[in-house]
């Protein structure tokens, strides 16, 4: 088909918020709807497991000013829940039976925590973390003295970790694996996070699973598998998300079974497999040219810069996107980046730096690249790691752990 007329952005989170923006910076002149089901205009989530949760802000960062919709003609409708997609007709259904038309459509309506099923999951005190009211629900929650247990020790649930002691709460954190975030950086590295976290006053409870929760009506306990209990006044489960597909499914779009974490199918371009419907974000389970497969990140840059990216093949465009993920995490006075994709079971891992000093960077390497970089405390090489990942350049391990960065991008 020609130009757009219409183009409807199912999502109001990052990735489509930044979609409509930036379908307006490129000169985009047609009608722009933006559908979203929470009622706060659209958000960035990393300051909900820091900032809000540390008491610094009640506030998230908003994606555009309030005014922006209106000055740039962006009608945003909040508080909407989409029922339905027609590919056929192109069309997406309110719950209410309301039709939107649209001549391009962009799904990007991200991820959901995964709550198990388990009993005692739907007491008062356990907690979910994904919007902006679950936030300030939890905060209300992490008040000092208190005990809280946290299942999971991915990244949201040593964030919240850390979070809850700056309150001065008790914090258990259970991980049915032997480290924290073992599976995305290994032993010697995810070792480091388990001892902040000690040094700091958290209790880890590793290599063990929660079988349930305790209460009546409210959770005063959490059940292990080994047949513990440990006291709770709060409870919050960080046990992954899952990708918001139901509308996808339900439309007869191709899903990703191949992909383990599963997402929508897209092309390199960002297209679903139904003619001018196209996905971002959370749930897009994107070709990776680099990679030569398919990868669904949850990050908070993934999501701006798809969402960013998409605007252009939403009006005619056909550009692959090629960037590798990239996210940022403080814990306590620690602060990183890593960037890329690690296997930390098949890639070596060269460190430059000194971990003891929670000063250095670690590189996953293959051969002779490097997958992923991950810089703790040290902030001058950012641009240099970047190029490192992204392009396809053969390093010398030794300059890695020790010599000139720069150096190796010849």
């Amino acid at each position: 088909m020609g130009d757009p007329r219409r183009i409807v952005i199912v999502g109001s989170g990052l990735a489509g918020a930044t979609a409509a923006g930036t379908l307006r910076d490129k000169g985009y002149s047609g009608q722009v709807l933006l559908l979203g089901q929470e009622q706060h205009r659209p958000y960035e989530l990393p300051a909900l497991s820091k900032g809000i949760l540390l008491g610094d802000t009640n506030e998230p960062d908003w994606v555009h000013d309030e005014a922006t919709y209106a000055d740039q003609d962006i009608e945003l409708r909040l508080s909407t829940v989409i029922s339905e997609l027609r590919p056929d007709t192109r069309e997406v259904v309110e719950a209410d039976g309301t039709t939107h038309p649209f001549d391009r459509l962009l799904l990007a309506t991200g991820s959901q925590p995964r709550r198990p099923v388990m009993t005692g999951v739907h007491l008062d005190g356990v907690h979910l973390l994904r919007t902006l009211d679950d936030a300030r629900t939890l905060r209300a929650e992490l008040l000092a003295g208190r005990r809280v247990v946290i299942v999971g020790a991915g990244w949201i649930g040593c964030e919240v970790a850390a979070a809850a002691r700056r309150n001065g709460c008790e914090v258990t954190v259970v991980e049915p694996l032997p480290l924290p975030l073992y599976r995305l950086l290994g032993d010697t590295i995810a070792a480091v996070f388990r001892d902040v976290h000690a040094e700091e006053g958290v209790t880890w409870k590793l290599g063990v699973g929660v079988f349930g929760f305790t209460g009546d009506g409210r959770v005063s306990g959490v059940s292990l598998d080994d047949g513990s209990e440990l006291p709770a006044d709060v409870t919050v489960v960080a046990v992954g998300a899952a990708p918001r597909v139901e509308l996808a499914h339900s439309a007869g779009l191709e899903l990703a079974g191949a992909v383990t974490s599963g997402g929508v199918d897209v092309n390199a371009c960002l297209r679903t497999t139904a003619p001018d419907v196209y996905a971002a974000g959370d749930i897009a389970a994107h070709f990776h040219p680099r990679y030569g497969r398919r990868v669904r990140v949850e990050h908070w840059a993934n999501a701006k810069d798809q969402g960013a990216h998409v605007a252009g093949n939403l009006v005619g465009g056909a550009e692959p996107y090629t960037a590798s993920p990239y996210f940022f995490s403080d814990q306590y006075d620690l602060g990183l980046e890593f960037r890329g994709i690690a296997d930390p079971l098949a890639d070596d891992l060269v460190v430059r730096g000194d971990l003891a000093a929670r000063e250095f960077t670690a590189f996953w390497v293959r051969g002779d690249e490097v997958q992923a970089t991950l810089n703790v405390n040290m902030w001058d090489d950012g641009d240099v790691l970047s190029a490192l990942v992204e392009g396809d350049t053969r390093v010398d391990r030794t300059k890695l752990a020790d010599g000139d960065l720069a150096s190796l991008l010849g």
